[in-house]
């Protein structure tokens, strides 16, 4: 009997040690959740005030971490919703379309953007592009006479300025190390396609003429252009040689031959393959003639952010359909 109530006892104790052990592990986890949550936001206020030099050469410093974004340039917007800062974003300009979300913000007007409605939204940052920010500078000295942050964001013209821009936007936002890591995942990606093209024969690279307005204004791309660097990735040659976007006359196409045409317009053209197939005089070409003539998303193949490798990857799957499936 007196045996029986020692394991009793025994038995008694190691289950209140348990409890109590149990409940000291239970209380610890707020207290450690609290900790990462305090070392979070210690290492948020470390990373500023920052001073970033934009496109204009302005020195712009940012004291604290922005909670309201109003984005002035569908690019911008892309470029903060891929770093997570969607929920920040309260205003989009009149042409924004992706990702879906920005159906559901603030309309800000297009080129000529309405200052007052801009202010009314109480921004503490507003990005703007250098594409636009000469002819809009009135209108951004406004923002800034209203005490609004404004951070004009590099017109990038080839893939290492892209890189620069979504780092600027990451780091003005407290987000420089996810900027950098989306810009390491873009490159590896951009290498792995370039890899790929590389080995092509040089016997069956082919040539690329890209349309981006349709007759009869004919207007493509030129050397010295963001979609001529990706025809040097693809391992593609652009038959068009003068700089930037030249307005083309149709024989020098007829001429050039290419072996196959993009075309860009699509969104605004109701049947951009046929605009090409059906022009006199250009059913020689041998696109025509081999039924190489593609139309490819605008956005994805023009707009500066982080879908450039979807527009690589876009044309190289026109381009060379056998080798990019």
């Amino acid at each position: 009997m007196k045996m029986k109530k020692l394991y009793l006892s025994l038995f008694a104790l190691l289950l209140s040690i348990g409890v109590l052990t149990a409940c000291g592990s239970n209380a610890s986890e707020p207290k450690e959740n609290a900790s990462d949550e305090k070392q979070s936001a210690q290492k948020e206020e470390a990373e500023f005030p920052v001073t970033i030099t934009d496109a204009l050469e302005n020195k712009v410093v940012i004291d604290s971490k922005p909670e309201k974004i109003v984005s002035l340039l569908p690019s911008n917007t892309e470029i903060a919703f891929e770093l997570g800062l969607g929920e920040q974003v309260v205003g989009v300009s009149d042409h924004d379309n992706y990702p879906k979300e920005v159906e559901e913000k603030e309309r800000i007007g297009g080129l000529e953007f309405n200052v007052e409605k801009i202010v009314s939204l109480d921004p503490d940052l507003v990005l703007a592009h250098a594409s636009s920010a000469h002819n809009s500078e009135s209108g951004l000295q406004q923002l800034r006479d209203a005490g609004i942050t404004v951070l004009v964001v590099n017109d990038a013209k080839n893939f290492d300025e892209v890189y620069d821009s979504i780092v600027m936007v990451g780091t003005a936002n407290g987000e420089k190390e996810k900027a950098e890591n989306l810009v390491s995942d873009l490159k590896a990606k951009v290498e792995e396609i370039k890899t790929k093209a590389q080995e092509i024969p040089a016997e069956d690279v082919k040539s690329v003429f890209v349309e981006v307005s349709p007759a009869p204004e004919i207007y493509s791309a030129g050397k010295n252009t963001f979609m001529d660097e990706m025809f040097q990735i693809i391992h593609a040659k652009n038959v068009v040689t003068e700089e930037g976007w030249p307005k083309m006359d149709p024989e020098a196409v007829i001429k050039a031959n290419p072996d196959v045409i993009i075309t860009t317009h699509g969104h605004y053209t109701e049947d951009p393959v046929k605009n090409v197939t059906g022009r006199d005089g250009w059913q020689d070409i041998a696109a025509v003639k081999n039924n190489e003539v593609v139309n490819v998303d605008s956005d994805s193949v023009t707009r500066t952010g982080p879908r450039i490798v979807q527009g690589v990857e876009e044309l190289a799957k026109a381009v060379y359909p056998e080798v990019f499936k």
